[in-house]
């Protein structure tokens, strides 16, 4: 699970009324390599949607269905809602963003936590 990977992360056991999804959704890893690797635990990710209401156009990147990306319809990456999940909870696939898409959800990301 390299960035760009596109995974799916176990939320099934989310506390009631947390916001949490409560169920299995795909995201996309944004954690760099020398970082997050393998024998770190965690990764660091954004979940994706194919609820536009979800969307922030600042801080979401659109994603259009590709052969590579295995996505069945227009989805966003929610850059706005990075966060560290257990390895554990994470089933990798073979579906990738592009490099460009992933550069944009970095940048969004820094761009949250910019003073």
């Amino acid at each position: 699970m390299t960035p760009g990977s596109i995974v799916v992360v176990d939320w099934r056991d989310a506390l009631p009324e947390s916001g949490e999804p409560s169920k299995q959704r795909p995201a996309v890893v944004v954690g760099r390599d020398d970082l997050f690797h393998g024998d770190f635990g965690y990764l660091l990710v954004v979940p994706l949607t194919g609820d536009a209401a979800m969307s922030v156009v600042e801080a979401s990147v659109e994603i259009a269905p590709t052969k590579e990306n295995h996505c069945s319809k227009r989805c966003y990456a929610l850059s706005w809602n990075v966060q560290t999940v257990p390895r554990r909870r994470v089933r990798a696939t073979e579906a990738r963003v592009t490099t460009a898409q992933l550069k944009a959800a970095r940048d969004q990301i820094a761009r949250l936590v910019e003073r």
